[in-house]
């Protein structure tokens, strides 16, 4: 995508992974608006970053959707890039009675949040030229971790419609971007200070970079081999990859 001269709106931008994109996009010369359920969040974002805009969004809620969206198209009818980053992690255990509501909670945020946010904006961004929709998901959509079971199935179904998105949008001004993070130094699962997770910064630098070429999906190189796992001999790095994951989160 083209990494300057966009308005892009950026769910989950109060931290985290969205924050460092919404920082580094906005120093490149595009207009930025982030989203969030916290408004202190977004307040700190904004005073750090002049000439940044801020609305509250419950990504989880239907009608918060449709009126954000609703905002944005008449605010800011020039929005050519959405992507969709908000998202909840917490640990689950598949070995035993699910707890519903968190699943139920997962299920929404991660997955129908997203693609009910692109429904609400499609149809404008199909008017623009150079358009973009792009999807956190995560290498754990490829390589599940079995504590985060649910977390990781949303990303996988988020995988699986992205593809589906993109051949429906093929003949279109839109392009439909999948960002899949490796394990990065953000709130998800209490990592800010896990050593053997990836900086943010790092992840942002060679994020941005990788944005800025014609790929549709965006991985730094510490994202590759979880990526490439997937296929008739996947078992293996699954089983081990969560061996070492219960050890360190429990379940």
């Amino acid at each position: 995508m083209k990494l300057t001269g966009n308005t892009i709106f950026i769910t989950g931008g109060g931290s985290g992974i969205g924050r460092g994109l919404a920082e580094a996009l906005h120093k490149l010369g595009n207009k930025v608006i982030i989203a969030g359920r916290r408004r202190g969040h977004l307040d700190a974002v904004i005073a750090a970053n002049r000439g940044m805009e801020a609305v509250e969004l419950d990504i989880s809620d239907p009608a918060s959707i449709e009126r954000v969206a609703a905002k944005l198209i008449a605010d800011h009818p020039d929005l050519n890039v959405l992507i969709n980053n908000a998202g909840i992690m917490q640990p689950d255990a598949v070995d035993a009675k699910i707890d519903d509501a968190q699943m139920v909670s997962t299920v929404t945020t991660n997955l129908m949040g997203p693609i009910r946010m692109t429904s609400a904006l499609i149809d404008h961004l199909k008017t623009r030229n150079a358009a973009v929709v792009a999807y956190t998901s995560s290498v754990l959509g490829f390589v599940p971790m079995a504590v985060t079971a649910v977390y990781s199935s949303t990303k996988a179904a988020l995988h699986s419609y992205v593809l589906s998105q993109r051949f429906m949008l093929q003949d279109t001004t839109v392009r439909v971007l999948e960002i899949a993070p490796p394990w990065v130094r953000t709130e998800l699962m209490n990592s800010e200070e896990a050593e053997m997770a990836m900086p943010l910064d790092q992840f942002i630098d060679e994020t941005i970079k990788v944005l800025g070429t014609d790929a549709n999906e965006i991985l730094v190189e510490a994202a590759k081999p979880m990526r490439a796992n997937p296929g008739p001999g996947e078992h293996d790095l699954v089983n081990g990859f969560n061996t070492q994951a219960k050890a360190m989160f429990g379940g």
